[in-house]
């Protein structure tokens, strides 16, 4: 048995495929190395806990930045009970400067601005400032886009501090509780969607586009007048991407496991049957785009096309939940949706095969119907 499959056809193109895989070291560099920079930073910029810069433009006031100033503005007396310093920028610019202390959450630095309305709507439109306030009749205005969720932190921590009667910020510790174990934190959310991104990013690029660019050098015609199959060639190709995106996503795992604990506390059979399923769908995604085409450029328009809204809506860096309702039922449907909601459903809620069994069968019955299909009508010229 091993003498037969040592001399077979898939066997030879299997190994052939291996070693121009390893004639480029870029491959290797943007499915391994890259994925784990790409955790490494989105997990330290979300899960340190760094102060928060609020800049806020206080308007017509003229003693913002008199630190003894007898002024009756409820602002003003609040940054000099609290003993906002007074601050000169590089650029000549001069601010007020609160800290609001939180060991759990973190601080909050307020950069209080004084400006007129048309220097402050300038500057809100550049993004250098999270809200605009005045006061009014002794009441303390706010001005932001309600829509925005930063503006909206802003504001919530904001009026906290400044509509209290005695304007003294107190931080209760009874009333908070930062939830950061173990499958509540962003990186154990992020890191099944990057694994689950790198299946359909290596293979969409690794077999479709690579059979798109070999046809168009004419390499493929060559091909013809040798007794090799259609199916092997396809299989071989598809061979090597799924063993590539098993090392790749074997080293992110391990490196997110080491550096920020993440584990799997699912069944692990299950997570290898998925991971199988999902590497079934793109693989026929990638042999029915590219069974036809014979120009990069189409063939980079066809795989943009296809990866890129997935990317964006199927929920790898944040919850699709944030789309409308109506989009939900259709974002559920993407193959990358499901991948990505089968794994973190293994990763972080404990899921077995009786969760994960419906994505399994889909997946894999899409990639062997379009795999056929596209086996059908490939060409080699």
């Amino acid at each position: 048995m091993s003498k037969f499959w040592i001399n077979s056809q898939l066997y030879h193109l299997i190994l052939a495929n291996v070693r121009d895989l390893i004639r480029e070291p870029g491959v290797l560099f943007w499915g391994t190395v890259f994925p784990v920079l790409m955790s490494l930073g989105l997990g330290i910029a979300f899960m340190s806990n760094k102060e928060v810069i609020i800049n806020i433009a206080v308007i017509g006031e003229k003693h913002l930045f008199e630190e003894k100033s007898d002024s009756s503005s409820l602002i003003c007396d609040f940054l000099n009970r609290n003993k906002a310093v007074t601050v000169r920028s590089e650029e000549g610019g001069i601010y007020r400067k609160f800290v609001l202390k939180d060991e759990k959450l973190g601080n909050t630095i307020f950069l209080f601005h004084g400006l007129d309305w048309n220097q402050s709507m300038i500057l809100l439109k550049r993004g250098n400032l999270n809200m605009i306030i005045d006061e009014v009749q002794g009441k303390i205005q706010y001005h932001f886009d309600p829509r925005n969720p930063d503006a909206q932190l802003s504001y919530l921590k904001l009026s906290k501090i400044l509509d209290d009667p005695g304007n003294r910020p107190v931080v209760s510790e009874q009333e908070i509780r930062p939830l950061t174990v173990t499958g509540t934190r962003y990186i154990d959310f992020l890191v099944p969607g990057l694994i689950a991104m790198g299946i359909m990013m290596s293979t969409l690029w690794g077999v479709s586009y690579s059979i798109i660019e070999t046809r168009s050098k004419k390499l493929l015609r060559r091909m013809v007048a040798t007794p090799m199959k259609r199916s092997n060639f396809l299989i071989a190709l598809i061979t090597i991407r799924v063993a590539l995106n098993f090392f790749e996503g074997l080293v992110l795992f391990l490196f997110a496991h080491f550096v920020f604990g993440i584990s799997i506390t699912g069944n692990p059979i299950a997570l290898i049957f998925l991971f199988i399923a999902g590497n079934m769908a793109f693989a026929g995604i990638s042999i029915l785009c590219s069974s036809n085409t014979a120009k990069t450029e189409i063939g980079n328009g066809l795989i943009n096309a296809i990866s890129m809204p997935m990317m964006v809506l199927s929920g790898i860096f944040f919850s699709y939940h944030n789309f409308p309702d109506w989009s939900i039922p259709v974002i559920r449907m993407f193959p990358l949706t499901m991948l990505a909601d089968g794994m973190r459903s293994i990763f972080i809620e404990g899921a077995g095969f009786t969760e994960v069994i419906i994505p399994i069968v889909i997946l894999s019955g899409t990639g062997i119907l379009l795999f056929l299909s596209g086996l059908k009508i490939f060409k080699w010229h």
